[in-house]
């Protein structure tokens, strides 16, 4: 299994164009970073987490040839805005792509991307074949892929488990179910959004309470904001089994 970081940036604390903050300035390649997606290549498939309004500038940085289907963790626009990209894939692959979320995503990309669901469609628009997931473990093309519910202050936000590796995003809290879920966990990837408390994403000390209860071998912070600060310096505070990702950051898992 082959984990690509497309994104480990967030929408929230984006400073304004022409900052000049110290990671705006800095030239350290992983301090730059586009919203929070990953591509996971397993058993000859490829799937993408997430298309946020990066998600064109992500596909032609990393040249992913192909996608097999796309899974949403929730219907955020910062997670959702660059689905209409996918057209390309359409016209490579000659196929609908294959879409999984809850309904509540599913109901969203109605709405966002109404001209794509049209009885009487525009040529070249986005073809989106949608699959409604819940909480139970479902397959794709003969992968098991295993949903975990967690929550964004009040919204449902799934993350997903891929035999030992689980990705978690958005999330402020994680119910003792999904815990279970993530028992045998090697490597986790888990949001860490900024020092201070937030209201809907772990901060760095919860993010770090979570990676001793839940006890993977490895982890890779994400959904990082400019406010946890540049990438070396919080690298040097972190615990040996934890990291930070960075855009374009490849995993090769057994």
């Amino acid at each position: 299994m082959k984990i690509t970081f497309l994104g480990s940036g967030t929408s929230q604390g984006v400073p304004v164009i022409g900052c000049t903050c110290e990671v705006c300035s800095s030239l350290d390649f992983r301090d730059k970073r586009l919203r929070s997606s990953i591509q996971v290549e397993i058993s000859n498939q490829s799937f993408v987490i997430d298309t946020g309004p990066d998600f064109r500038q992500q596909m032609l940085r990393e040249r992913v040839k192909r996608i097999d289907a796309i899974l949403f963790t929730h219907a955020h626009r910062d997670h959702t805005a660059g689905l209409d990209d996918v057209r390309a894939y359409n016209f490579m692959q000659k196929m609908d792509m294959p879409v999984y979320g809850k309904q509540q995503v599913l109901d969203q990309l109605k709405v966002e991307y109404a001209y794509a669901f049209m009885k009487d469609s525009y040529p070249g628009i986005p073809r989106l074949l949608l699959h409604l997931i819940d909480e139970q473990t479902f397959s794709v093309n003969g992968v098991d892929i295993t949903p975990l519910p967690v929550m964004h202050l009040k919204m449902p936000v799934l993350g997903f488990r891929f035999n030992n590796f689980s990705y978690i995003t958005d999330a402020n809290f994680i119910p003792e179910t999904t815990l279970e879920k993530l028992e045998g966990t090697e490597i986790l990837v888990l949001n860490a959004l900024q020092r201070e408390p937030h209201i809907s994403h772990f901060n760095l000390k919860e993010a770090l309470y979570m990676v001793d209860k839940i006890k993977p071998r490895l982890t890779y912070f994400t959904h990082i904001s400019h406010k946890l600060g540049l990438h070396a310096d919080v690298s040097k505070e972190l615990p040996a089994n934890v990291l930070l990702a960075y855009d374009g950051l490849q995993l090769e898992l057994q």
